[in-house]
């Protein structure tokens, strides 16, 4: 994990008190979701905090952005690809030691374009269980939704 702290909460419901006090970053994540029910993971850029971890991709809203917009703007940039419908999914607050982040989770079904890890990075398609890790704690959440969707009772990883 690059000598970062682990996240020392993960919270669906309320941030911490220590969190409360912080302004929470709006992220928007995709969930690219190919017809055979895979799902794309990316690892963190060299240089970015917890730079090797595997997430689900996306990033900060821009100001005036909604998620959709944000999304499509971040997957452009990251993938090189150009979206379909996001479908909102999931929301979750997690309080990492850098940042307080409000997550946005859409699910992405269509798609266009080859993808391109533009910020180095790598990318792996995955089914429950994952085969890559680590895994970076405010993805363990959206695994935890995927296998509960799909009846899934085998082992995820903990955050």
């Amino acid at each position: 994990m690059s000598g970062q702290a682990p996240a020392t909460a993960a919270n669906t419901a309320a941030p911490s008190e220590t969190a409360a006090a912080r302004v929470p970053v709006d992220v928007a994540v995709g969930v690219l979701v190919q017809p055979d029910g895979r799902f794309l993971l990316t690892s963190r850029p060299p240089g970015k905090v917890y730079a090797g971890c595997w997430e689900f991709p996306g990033g900060k809203f821009e100001p005036g952005e909604t998620v959709e917009q944000a999304l499509r703007r971040e997957l452009m940039e990251e993938l090189g690809i150009e979206i379909g419908p996001a479908h909102l999914w999931q929301q979750s607050v997690f309080d990492y030691p850098h940042a307080l982040v409000r997550l946005h989770f859409c699910k992405v079904f269509v798609w266009a374009g080859n993808l391109q890890m533009r910020e180095g990075q790598q990318m792996s398609w995955q089914s429950l269980p994952v085969s890559v890790e680590p895994v970076l704690p405010g993805t363990v959440p959206v695994l935890r939704w995927l296998a509960e969707e799909r009846g899934f009772t085998g082992p995820l990883p903990s955050a």
